[in-house]
């Protein structure tokens, strides 16, 4: 299995996970996450997988500077429903990493551990999502705008080409090729672009 080598470059999230510590399922609890497990569970890499990757990245620095985020201790909402446009797959991401979930997860042991409502949609935000410490009550919001890092000038041609079903061999591969080149300028050169994604 090969991936884009830009991949292995992104930073990765470390989290502690009580109830993973709790169950022997790590023993001590610390779970790291990299851009490629990511990429696996969504089935495939592009711009609203590598926002909502980043903006979990940029939320949990900023929720825990000192420290790992705490899985299953932070609450996200969005603005959007979870049927609108990419709101579902932004959701998937950042469940799988922070564990919050909207009635899906799970139910905890005697309370303790629980995952579910954590996750909220239609919030009243003016933002990509808003992430929240359930320990402290603290709160960021991030913004994310993939318009600031534009699509090669052939994508449009090659897109028609490639969902029509007319692309050649090579035709496909330089569309994947160029559509990686786009994530990996989201996720490498512009990670510290506040145009791009910014915490609030």
């Amino acid at each position: 299995m090969a991936f884009p080598k830009f991949f292995d470059e992104v930073p990765g999230i470390t989290t502690f996970d009580p109830l993973a510590l709790t169950l022997g399922t790590v023993e001590d609890g610390i779970i790291k996450f990299r851009y490629t497990q990511i990429v696996k569970s969504a089935g495939h890499s592009c711009p609203t997988v590598a926002g909502a990757y980043l903006m979990t990245l940029k939320a949990l620095d900023a929720l825990y500077p000192d420290s790992p985020a705490v899985r299953g201790e932070v609450k996200v909402e969005f603005k959007e429903d979870i049927e609108d446009g990419v709101a579902g797959v932004i959701a998937n991401v950042i469940s799988n990493i922070t564990g919050a979930t909207d009635k899906s997860g799970f139910k905890g042991l005697n309370g303790n551990f629980a995952r579910h409502s954590l996750m909220k949609f239609n919030s009243d935000i003016n933002s990509s999502a808003r992430f929240t410490r359930i320990d402290t009550g603290k709160s960021v919001d991030v913004l994310y705008n993939p318009g600031i890092v534009p699509a090669h000038a052939k994508m449009h041609e090659l897109m028609g080409l490639v969902i029509t079903q007319n692309a050649t061999n090579e035709q496909l591969k330089e569309f994947g090729e160029l559509w990686q080149d786009r994530v990996k300028r989201i996720l490498i050169d512009n990670i510290n672009n506040k145009e791009m994604i910014n915490i609030m």
